[in-house]
């Protein structure tokens, strides 16, 4: 492993449920059986940067003092990464409501629970400042973010992965080096990557499987195809995504290097079902990246 990441960021847990298609408002569908699995997008991305981006990962949340944080930490734990710095509540670990149609696509709704009490402390600002990539998402306190983003070595990149989409104020936009967004939350956030680079020095769209667009100051935009695949469940993809392009920013790579491996990674996720049980290794990120000649 090369280069250091510090996750800040979500753990939830997922119950997940297969269903015929989504259910209409007002409306009761049946589904299938009931899936408990560890997720958050904090917790999955952590899970790829270490595993599928092959880098030394700390993350940093909160759970609550349960079953369901008991399954998240051996599952984080498992992947290598490194969970000294995740806080304990007397809060309930978060909870997400996942249904996955028969395309695979999926549907989340968030109970966030124990993550709203994650905080940066010392040991935790100390852990930030080693890092040479800090990655955070929304599912956590914008203070958090803030704090996070003051705590980093100068040297190092603020990636943030601004899901949920949520109205980010001016000194958040200040403070970030690379923005991931998918269409959706780039139209809610400003439009175009091109509006977008006003406010950030470089930004990845997301398309699913039609890859992403990376678009960084001063340079033409770079648009990575995506790889064709079964998908079986995209629960988690984007999040291998992140993970990955933070494990290769922190490698040295650059950007749209970095991209295109997260891509490939993000692809073989949606094979599996599953969120952090779907993320790939960093041999097969590797293996099909050279067959599809990234």
């Amino acid at each position: 492993m090369t280069g250091t990441v510090v996750v800040v960021g979500s753990a939830n847990a997922d119950l997940v449920v297969d269903v015929p298609r989504p259910p209409r408002a007002g409306e009761t569908i049946l589904g299938g059986r009931l899936r408990r699995s560890p997720g958050g997008k904090g917790a999955n991305q952590a899970v790829g940067a270490a595993l599928a981006g092959g880098a030394h990962t700390t993350f940093i949340g909160a759970l609550g003092e349960d079953e369901a944080a008991d399954l998240i930490l051996l599952s984080l734990g498992g992947t290598g990464v490194r969970t000294d710095l995740v806080a304990r509540t007397k809060t309930p670990t978060g909870t997400a409501f996942v249904t996955v149609s028969p395309d695979g696509e999926n549907a989340i709704v968030v109970a966030p629970g124990a993550n709203e009490h994650v905080r940066i402390g010392e040991a935790e600002a100390a852990r930030i400042a080693a890092a040479d990539v800090v990655l955070a998402q929304l599912e956590i306190p914008l203070d958090v973010v803030r704090a996070a983003a003051a705590a980093r070595n100068p040297g190092a990149l603020l990636v943030l992965n601004a899901a949920p989409s949520r109205v980010l104020p001016d000194d958040v936009w200040a403070a970030l080096d690379v923005l991931v967004v998918n269409e959706h939350e780039a139209a809610d956030l400003g439009g175009s990557a091109e509006e977008l680079l006003k406010r950030v020095p470089a930004v990845v769209v997301t398309l699913g499987g039609d890859g992403c667009l990376v678009a960084e100051r001063g340079r033409e935009p770079v648009r990575v195809p995506g790889i064709r695949v079964t998908t079986v469940d995209t629960t988690g993809a984007g999040d291998t995504f992140c993970g990955v392009l933070a494990a290769g920013l922190a490698q040295g790579r650059p950007l749209a290097a970095a991209a295109r491996l997260a891509c490939v990674a993000g692809a073989l996720a949606v094979t599996r079902p599953g969120a952090q049980a779907a993320v790939p290794t960093a041999e097969e990120v590797a293996a099909l990246a050279a067959g599809e000649k990234v």
